[in-house]
């Protein structure tokens, strides 16, 4: 995942949204127009934007929401595809919402990104935590920045939870052929640790907040891994200034962009004879419901410290079980208000950001509030298709699309029919084919008999699992405080007996069938790959879970 794209790709987005002294380029001028019967490669890119009510600032330990997962394009197109679905950046809390020189979040979600490695139709899902202003990045337990593994920057930040379930280095899978369906997921603080004054020896504290992922999906419930607090805080050791300013230690901002981001769909251009320029992008679907609109933001839900904090922290001091099921009065859900944005453009790269033209979303997708607690499209018939390639049915978008000016005589990408575009653009000979897959090194993790995945090192193992991406994903089972992220945490051998011995309360109490985060009021739930689903070898029931520790082309 490149985070620090995204970051920038933000920003241009609140620059062109606003307007202002951003602006908008009137004419796209420097551009090069293809030759007729000479289309150029270009892309497709931006932001679909989701308005939905605030929440009381007292709902900051967390949050949840269900979004829909499925095929964004009919062939993946290759590494250069990067996009997120809808999903969001949760921050901490600070009294004037300032991030200036501390930006640090919770991003993430499915989709697909340049770096992976295992990619098809289906998304994927990584947990995207941003350490200090980018200088590294945690994408799940043994996935960070880069694969450099003498340069951890942030392979080490997240800690597997969960015995139930397996997370592959390449990103945790759906099931292949998901379609519409949604999945639940959200991150909620647990407290695993005890607060430190020191951070890797240095005299900066570190908070005791490890912020879990939670997932509802058809064939899983539950926490599933968390970011380890150090994490968070080490950012602080050469700076004092942030110290105590992160998410190990800091409340959580309740109130968030909720966002479609996308880098790059596959795109072309081409020119007639009298100049006109036309543009054709790959087959775009969105996912459509019996009523042929296309629900895909359902109940975003803020937290109190009610929802699982205090009564998790008494339990772990020796009061009652607390069961994990979130109770719905603990919660503010968002409303939506039926507006919504799009800042999706069309452009050959590179050009200035300002020469990129936007297409006339709102001539064919209309942002709705499908219900209070739902967000999603309805679809002008006339201009979108029903498209069968997809396991459920889908609205393509329109495929091809003519250099025109929007209302506000800015220049604008409008769509047109097939039929109306000149045979010598050269536009109808374009293909978009399933990208084929080239040779891919595997994931490996470190080999040394000293290093930390050796010694104390696995107690059973290896195993083997075959998730529907076609790789192979090798895995060991390890106590839960003997797992490398863990040593790697700056823990004492007593904290981590501590924290070994609160994950197997959380393993005999907290299985994967009850009930956890409320349950969507409406759709279908996606499933996890049942390849990465796994039940612990006898005698490792409680308190050990699976750690990969390779994932590579299956033969």
């Amino acid at each position: 995942m490149n985070c620090l794209i995204r970051f920038l790709l933000l920003i241009n987005v609140v620059c062109w949204w606003g307007f202002g002294a951003c602006g908008v380029a009137d004419e796209p001028a420097g551009a090069e127009a293809p030759r007729p019967g000479q289309p150029q490669e270009g892309e497709m890119a931006g932001y679909l934007l989701v308005p939905h009510t605030k929440v009381s600032q007292d709902y900051n330990a967390g949050f949840s929401m269900y979004v829909a997962a499925w095929p964004l394009l009919q062939h993946y197109p290759g590494d250069r595809f990067q996009t997120g679905l809808f999903g969001t950046w949760m921050f901490a809390q600070y009294p004037d919402d300032n991030h200036k020189d501390k930006y640090s979040d919770i991003e993430g979600g499915l989709g697909w990104w340049r770096d992976t490695r295992f990619a098809t139709e289906t998304p994927k899902f990584i947990m995207g935590g941003v350490a200090r202003n980018f200088v590294e990045w945690a994408n799940g337990p043994g996935a960070g920045k880069g694969r450099d593994w003498d340069k951890p920057s942030g392979k080490y930040g997240v800690a597997q939870l969960s015995p139930w379930i397996l997370w592959p280095p390449d990103g945790l899978n759906l099931k292949q052929g998901t379609c519409g369906e949604l999945l639940g997921y959200g991150y909620l603080p647990l407290p695993l640790t005890e607060p430190k004054s020191t951070t890797n020896g240095a005299n900066v504290p570190t908070g005791n907040q490890s912020w879990t992922l939670f997932l509802n999906a058809g064939n899983f419930r539950g926490p599933v891994a968390f970011f380890t607090p150090n994490f968070w805080s080490r950012a602080a050791i050469t700076d004092s200034a942030v110290s105590g300013e992160f998410l190990d230690a800091k409340p959580s901002q309740p109130n968030k962009a909720v966002q479609m981001e996308t880098q790059y769909v596959p795109a072309w251009q081409g020119t007639d004879s009298g100049g006109q320029l036309y543009a054709r992008i790959a087959p775009t679907g969105f996912p459509m419901s019996e009523d042929g609109t296309s629900p895909v933001v359902h109940r975003i839900s803020a937290y109190s410290r009610k929802a699982l904090w205090d009564g998790v922290r008494e339990w772990f001091g020796g009061g009652a079980v607390a069961s994990g099921r979130i109770d719905p009065s603990t919660a503010a859900v968002h409303q939506f208000t039926g507006q919504g944005g799009a800042t999706w453009q069309i452009y050959k790269p590179p050009v200035p950001r300002e020469q990129k033209v936007p297409i006339g979303w709102s001539t064919f997708a209309t942002p709705a509030a499908l219900d209070a607690e739902t967000f999603g499209y309805r679809w002008d018939q006339q201009v979108t298709t029903r498209a069968g390639w997809g396991a459920n049915p889908l609205i393509q978008l329109p495929e091809y699309f003519r250099m025109g000016q929007a209302k506000n005589g800015r220049p604008q990408w409008q769509a047109v029919a097939a039929a109306e575009v000149p045979a010598e653009t050269g536009l109808a000979e374009v293909r978009f084919e399933r990208a084929k897959r080239p040779a891919t090194e595997p994931y490996v993790t470190p080999e040394e008999p000293d290093s930390c995945w050796k010694v104390p090192g696995p107690k059973a193992g290896p195993f083997q699992a075959f998730p529907g991406d076609g790789s192979v994903v090798t895995y060991y089972w390890y106590r839960f405080a003997d797992q490398p992220a863990l040593l790697n945490a700056d823990l004492s051998d007593v904290e981590r007996d501590e924290i070994q011995r609160r994950a197997e309360l959380l393993h005999r109490e907290w299985t994967r069938e009850r009930e956890y985060l409320p349950a969507p009021a409406r759709g279908q739930l996606a499933d996890i790959d049942p390849a990465l689903i796994v039940t612990p070898p006898a005698g490792l029931e409680i308190g050990y879970v699976p750690i990969v520790t390779r994932q590579g082309l299956a033969e």
